[in-house]
């Protein structure tokens, strides 16, 4: 209560002391009429004081590096004060930043415009909106903002961040690669083992089924030798013993078209040459699905586990390469 008399006696002292103006003021235009201004008389002071503010209100926001990183200040209509948001152009939008104004205060309402008034794109990336002036507005608020310069960086300094930015990786390299090494080595282990147990009962089964289809494959190899031995026994026979050459020869002429009528038949049907490896191969994988089917072995769920496994200990073998933990190579010792 004291604090408040006294800026009251002084301030009634300062007005106190100002002498009146007067003076006339000469003008061939009428002198427009000012409207009065209600003065009020404060209970407790025997003075008049008016109060005057000479500070405009901020309407642009504020742009710029602050702690080497790009900073907006915002000011924000339910707080009534700035907010600061540190930008990444390179990985923000346009969406991204009023993503994080309504996130800050739920109540607003904000687009950026170009200079022209045209709306930019929330996919726009920030590093392409910095590179002009443009407008944001917040409700019914409209901010100026300006670009901020680049600042053009030499040969010199480019050349020390370039090596600086290498040692910090060298040291983070050194710092956690051998932890995430054992980390992902462990994680590559567990995954084997879980892939081997579950392959372990499909390869006995498919073991199994390879056997009976070699077997089988067999069988129909040596059913055929059988028979070529049979045919040729059966023409000689008849050639020498109850008929002439003259006799047998157009048969056997239509017995070796026939042949190539069934080998050209192969050939339509399969789109391969008859050749003994690769129709053997065929009978094999024919003998082999049809056990498959017949016995439930799941030949797709098969090979997709086995592509896996060997994924998995490709991926093992390249982790454990001498390069990557950085250990001295293995000198190739000459053959005695």
């Amino acid at each position: 209560m004291a604090s408040v008399r006294m800026v009251g006696k002084v301030t009634g002292r300062l007005l106190g002391s100002v002498p009146p103006l007067r003076c006339v003021l000469r003008t061939t235009r009428p002198f427009p009429t000012l409207p009065q201004v209600q003065q009020h008389r404060w209970p407790l002071l025997c003075c008049q004081a008016l109060f005057y503010s000479t500070l405009p209100p901020s309407s642009d926001v504020t742009l710029q590096y602050k702690y080497g990183r790009l900073a907006l200040e915002v000011p924000l209509p339910s707080r009534n004060e700035k907010c600061r948001f540190f930008l990444r152009p390179m990985l923000m939008s346009v969406g991204d930043l009023i993503t994080d104004l309504q996130r800050e205060d739920p109540g607003v309402t904000a687009s950026v415009l170009s200079k022209d008034g045209e709306r930019v794109a929330n996919t726009t990336l920030l590093d392409t909106l910095l590179e002009k002036d443009f407008l944001l507005t917040i409700n019914d608020a409209v901010y100026n903002v300006h670009s901020p310069e680049k600042v053009c960086m030499s040969h010199e300094h480019a050349i020390g961040m370039a090596d600086m930015k290498h040692v910090v990786h060298l040291l983070y390299t050194a710092l956690h690669m051998p932890e995430y090494q054992m980390l992902k080595e462990r994680q590559l282990l567990e995954k084997m083992d879980s892939l081997k147990q579950k392959l372990s009962p499909l390869e006995k089964m498919k073991a199994q089924l390879t056997r009976k289809a070699e077997f089988k494959t067999s069988q129909v190899l040596w059913s055929g030798l059988a028979l070529l031995s049979v045919q040729g026994g059966a023409l000689a026979w008849l050639t020498w013993w109850v008929y002439s050459w003259d006799v047998m020869e157009p048969v056997t002429y239509f017995i070796t078209y026939a042949t190539s009528m069934g080998v050209f038949a192969y050939y339509v049907l399969t789109k391969q040459d008859y050749v003994y490896r690769e129709a053997k191969d065929r009978q094999f994988l024919h003998y082999f699905h049809k056990g498959a089917s017949k016995n439930q072995f799941n030949v797709e769920k098969y090979n997709e586990l086995n592509e896996e496994l060997s994924q998995v200990e490709e991926d093992l073998m390249r982790l454990r390469y001498p390069t990557q933990l950085q250990l001295p190579l293995e000198q190739i010792q000459p053959k005695p």
